[in-house]
């Protein structure tokens, strides 16, 4: 059973801050970290599958095998994803995780790191070493908002999430997740920056199989804009704090943790002004149903109709069609906030009027039966607005 935990909080045995290293022109926060005071915490992470990557993150792949997934702190900069960066790139974060292991007294390879930003800039080391001794004297339980901040880059506000877990024998564990993420936001990893905590004892091997799972059914149902980022990854660490508790139950907490915060990503994309969400049901296959889902959810006709309120549900259909998933159109049905588009092969009766009105609301939930199987899943993007298009037109500029 999980329950909403106290909200904005750090579970037993981490302490985490943030702070200014002046790596943005704007002076915002832009260093964070986090560190599990066990020494025997287990740790995990699934990084982006994109060819080209950054230097802290194939540094980080490199330490989670080194230290056989028990690292022990977690740095994270913005400001600038040190990607595309060649071999200065990996020497300087490799000066970044020695810096802050020497002043945690750790071994370099028991620390984390990523980065985030403009892509091909030099990580300016000389400014995060400097501000290393502030993030220790600020090193604190509780409130994971300094470490939030610390990691934002386009988004507008913080994102996460908390839930506390009982098991069949009564045994309570907390899981907290942070997240960024506004853009290149696709399904191909994890799409983001973020950090999932426990207090649960766990070994390294079951902490991995609760992140890919939950990851899998979340950050992996997203996407804004079609784009995978250099520097994504999720991280998860466990500080042993807590007791063992039942892997299904712990699973069912990591799960709605990152389903929270994949929607509060979408909810706080750039541009955003209203949600899509695709249903579908009655695919011959789950993956068949999450292959539609995504069709539709990535077809930018579909997504400019959210935009304009436009019930233009015919390129839904065609975007059902080129999914490359066997149906029989004359079967098919697909509603709208409940209110039918599309039913047994034909046009339904509904008022265009009233679904002007469904397709203009803050949230569009798109429902697809296929009535060929037993499949079901579901995918979450929204709209595509003129205000992402000038957003990113202006990015560097």
């Amino acid at each position: 059973m999980t329950d909403q935990a106290a909200p904005r909080q750090w579970p037993a045995g981490f302490r985490a801050s943030g702070g200014t290293a002046g790596l943005k022109p704007s002076g915002r926060p832009d260093v964070a970290l986090l560190i599990c005071d066990g020494p025997h915490a287990a740790s995990a992470a699934v990084f982006t599958r994109n060819i080209v990557q950054a230097a802290p993150v194939r540094l980080s792949r490199a330490h989670l095998a080194s230290a056989q997934g028990r690292c022990r702190a977690l740095f994270v900069n913005s400001g600038c994803a040190n990607a595309a960066t060649g071999p200065e790139g990996d020497r300087r974060a490799a000066l970044v995780t020695a810096s802050v292991a020497a002043a945690l007294g750790f071994q370099p390879f028991e620390v984390l790191h990523n980065s985030t930003g403009v892509i091909g800039v030099q990580l300016d080391t000389d400014k995060i070493a400097s501000a290393i001794p502030g993030l220790l004297t600020r090193l604190a339980a509780g409130s994971v908002d300094p470490f939030a901040t610390g990691i934002l880059t386009t988004d507008t506000h913080t994102k996460t999430a908390s839930v506390r877990v009982t098991d069949s024998q009564d045994r309570s564990a907390t899981v907290t997740g942070v997240v960024k993420g506004a853009g290149m936001i696709h399904p191909d990893m994890a799409t983001l920056i973020g950090a999932i905590t426990t207090d649960a004892t766990l070994d390294p091997a079951a902490l991995d199989r609760l992140l890919r799972a939950a990851v899998d059914r979340s950050f992996h149902r997203i996407s804004i804009d079609g784009d995978t980022s250099t520097n994504d990854a999720v991280f998860a660490l466990a500080s042993g704090a807590g007791p063992t508790i039942d892997e299904t139950a712990l699973q069912e907490a990591f799960t709605s943790v990152t389903l929270s915060l994949a929607r509060q990503v979408v909810m706080d994309a750039e541009g955003y002004e209203r949600g899509l969400e695709i249903v579908v049901r009655g695919a011959p296959t789950p993956a068949d149903a999450l292959q539609v889902a995504r069709t539709v959810g990535q077809s930018l006709l579909v997504r400019t109709a959210i935009t304009g309120g436009d019930p233009n549900w015919g390129r839904i259909l065609a975007a059902m069609g080129r999914a490359g998933v066997a149906f029989d159109p004359a079967r098919a049905c697909v509603t709208a906030n409940g209110l039918p588009l599309f039913t047994d092969g034909a046009p339904a009766a509904t008022p265009r009027e009233q679904l002007r009105r469904a397709f203009s609301s803050a949230h569009v939930a798109l429902e697809i039966d296929l009535h060929c199987g037993g499949g079901a899943d579901r995918f979450l993007t929204c709209g595509l607005t003129k205000a992402y298009v000038e957003f990113n037109a202006e990015y560097t500029t």
